[in-house]
């Protein structure tokens, strides 16, 4: 067995598709309106979610994105749905966010997803 899969497989190695990442980010617009910060927290997606999200061709593909990885809020909560006036989730992100927000939220996922950012790096030299 090769070092590198021995390493891969020890026990104390951790099941990464389970530790999916999250990061909390300051909605900028929203905390100057509110007064406070307005922290949304986001969360990784595993592989088979991503791929579910990318074979819709949706041209709402940003706000389905931003709706699987935002933790916190939930859009889900009707409250949001009725203080904002949208009658799904997706409805709701759209009412209460500008599209570049939205964007913007969605890039982040896309990052937490190992997207649009440097995830690997190439060995020189051996």
């Amino acid at each position: 067995m090769s070092e590198l899969l021995e390493l891969l497989l020890r026990p104390e190695v951790p099941n990464v598709q389970k530790q999916l990442p999250t990061r909390k980010y300051r909605i900028k617009r929203l905390s100057e309106a509110c007064g406070e910060d307005v922290i949304f927290t986001l969360r990784g997606l595993p592989y088979g979610r991503v791929s579910e999200l990318k074979e819709t061709n949706s041209t709402d593909l940003n706000v389905h994105i931003l709706l699987a990885g935002v933790v916190e809020p939930d859009f889900k909560d009707r409250r949001l749905a009725e203080r904002f006036g949208g009658a799904t989730p997706a409805e709701t992100v759209k009412a209460m966010l500008l599209a570049g927000e939205i964007e913007d939220i969605s890039r982040a996922v896309e990052r937490l997803c190992g997207y649009r950012r440097d995830t690997i790096e190439e060995i020189k030299n051996e």
